[in-house]
C-alpha cells in the first residue's frame, strides 16, 4: 500500500463529504424556489442527496469490474445508517419519530431490504431486477408526494374553519419537515441558478470523489489480501455514510431529533431502489454468495429490528444508541474475522448467535409487549371521559324536561 493510495483514499472521502454537502444545499434551493412541502423535501430531496455518494461509488464499481464493491457498499452503508449512525446520534440526543415513519416510512425501508434480499438470491441484479427496484423506488417517491400535498390541503381547510383542528400527527409531519430544512440547509433560498450551480459542483465533486476512491479501495483490497466485498462493507460503507451522519448529528444538536430517522430511512430507501437499481439498469451485478447468506440478511434483520426500537415510546434513547453501536462494532469484528479466516471466529459467532442476540430479541419482544400494554391503557383512559359524558347527557335530559314542566 503506497503514499498515494493513502492520499486517494483521503482525498475521495472529503470530496464525496464535501459534493454531498453542496448538492443537498441546490437540492434544497431548488426544492424550496419550486415550492415542494418541507416533508416531501425530507423524505426525498436531502435523503436522495446524502445517498448521492453511494450512487457514485457503486455506479463506478459496477462500471469498473468490482461489483462486489458496488453490493458491499450499499448493504454496508444500510447497515451502517441504522446501527452507526442512528446509535452514535442517539448517543448525543435521543431521537423521536413521528407516527408516519413508524407506520409508513420504516415499513417501506423493510419491504425494499427483502425485495433486495429476494432479487439477489440467484446470484444476480439483473436489468429487470434493477427495473423493478427503481420503479419501486418511483412509487414511493410519488405516492409520498400525493399524500403530503392531499395532508397539506387538508391542514390548509381546517386551519381556515378552526385554528385549533389541526390533526396531532399532521403537525408532527409539518414539523419533522421544518427540522429537515433547518438542519441542512434545504430552507435556503437560493436564486434558481445558484441552486442549479450547486447541484452541478456537487455532482463533480462526487464522481471525482467516487473515482478515487473506488481506485484506492481497491487497491487496499489487494495490499490487505481481502475481497473488494469486505473493503466495500466497512471502509467505503462508512465513508460514503458521512453525509448522513454529519445530517443526523447536526440535527440532534439543534434539537430536531424527529428528523434524523427520517433522513435514515429515506436513505437506505433510496440506496436500495436508485443506487443499486439504476446501477444494475447500466449493468448486471454480480452478488457474493457470502453476501446472499450473510450480509442481505443481516440488512433485513437490523431494518426490521429498527421497527420495534422506534415503536417503543416513538424514540430511540441512549441505551437504544449504545446497543445499536455495538452490534455495528460486533459486525464489523465478525466481517474482518471472517475475511482473515481467523480461529477466533468460531467463539465469537456462537457467542453471538446463542447469547447476544437471543437476549436482544427477548428483551426487544418485552419491551414491545410493554409498549403495546401502555398505548393500551392510554386508549382506555381516554374513551372513559367520553363514554362518561355521553351517560350524564342521557340522564340529565329527562329530569331537564321535568323541570320545565314544573
Amino acid at each position: 500500500m503506497s503514499a498515494l493510495t493513502v492520499v486517494a483514499l483521503a482525498v475521495g472521502f472529503v470530496l464525496l463529504i464535501g459534493g454531498g454537502e453542496v448538492l443537498v444545499r441546490g437540492a434544497g434551493g431548488l426544492a424550496a424556489v419550486l415550492g415542494i412541502s418541507p416533508l416531501v423535501v425530507g423524505l426525498t430531496v436531502v435523503a436522495f442527496a446524502t445517498s448521492a455518494p453511494e450512487f457514485a461509488v457503486s455506479v463506478d464499481a459496477g462500471l469498473s469490474g468490482y461489483p462486489g464493491l458496488a453490493v458491499g457498499n450499499v448493504v454496508g452503508s444500510n447497515i451502517a445508517n441504522i446501527l452507526l449512525i442512528l446509535g452514535l446520534t442517539a448517543i448525543v440526543a435521543p431521537l423521536a419519530a413521528t407516527s408516519r415513519i413508524v407506520r409508513v416510512d420504516i415499513p417501506i425501508m423493510v419491504l425494499f431490504s427483502l425485495i433486495m434480499l429476494v432479487v439477489a438470491l440467484d446470484g444476480t441484479i439483473s436489468f429487470l431486477d434493477g427495473l423493478l427496484l427503481f420503479a419501486g423506488l418511483l412509487t414511493y417517491v410519488v405516492a409520498t408526494i400525493v399524500i403530503s400535498r392531499r395532508r397539506g390541503a387538508d391542514r390548509a381547510g381546517a386551519a381556515a374553519e378552526d385554528s385549533n383542528g389541526d390533526d396531532p400527527v399532521d403537525v408532527a409531519a409539518g414539523r419533522e419537515g421544518e427540522g429537515e430544512n433547518h438542519s441542512s440547509g434545504v430552507g435556503t433560498s437560493y436564486p434558481v441558478l445558484v441552486s442549479s450551480a450547486l447541484v452541478v459542483v456537487g455532482v463533480v465533486l462526487l464522481v471525482v470523489g467516487a473515482r478515487l476512491l473506488v481506485t484506492a479501495a481497491s487497491d487496499l483490497a489487494s495490499a490487505w489480501g481481502m475481497i473488494d466485498l469486505v473493503i466495500g462493507l466497512t471502509v467505503v460503507a462508512i465513508g460514503t455514510s458521512l453525509p448522513e451522519l454529519a445530517t443526523s448529528m447536526v440535527a440532534a444538536i439543534r434539537g430536531e431529533r424527529d428528523l434524523a430517522i427520517g433522513n435514515i430511512v429515506g436513505s437506505n430507501v433510496f440506496n436500495i431502489g436508485a443506487v443499486l437499481g439504476i446501477t444494475s439498469l447500466f449493468t448486471p451485478i454480480q452478488v457474493a454468495p457470502g453476501a446472499i447468506r450473510f450480509d442481505l440478511p443481516i440488512m433485513l434483520a437490523v431494518s426490521l429490528v429498527l421497527l420495534p426500537i422506534v415503536f417503543t415510546g416513538l424514540a430511540i434513547k441512549r441505551w437504544e444508541g449504545l446497543l445499536f453501536t455495538g452490534f455495528y462494532a460486533a459486525y464489523v469484528v465478525y466481517v474482518v474475522l471472517e475475511a482473515a479466516d481467523h480461529d477466533a471466529l468460531d467463539p465469537f459467532s456462537a457467542a453471538m448467535l446463542w447469547f447476544v442476540i437471543p437476549v436482544t430479541v427477548l428483551w426487544l419482544i418485552v419491551l414491545a409487549t410493554y409498549e403495546l400494554g401502555v398505548l393500551r391503557s392510554r386508549r382506555q383512559v381516554r374513551e372513559r371521559p367520553t363514554a362518561a359524558a355521553e351517560g350524564r347527557a342521557d340522564g340529565q335530559g329527562p329530569s331537564e324536561t321535568v323541570s320545565d314542566l314544573g
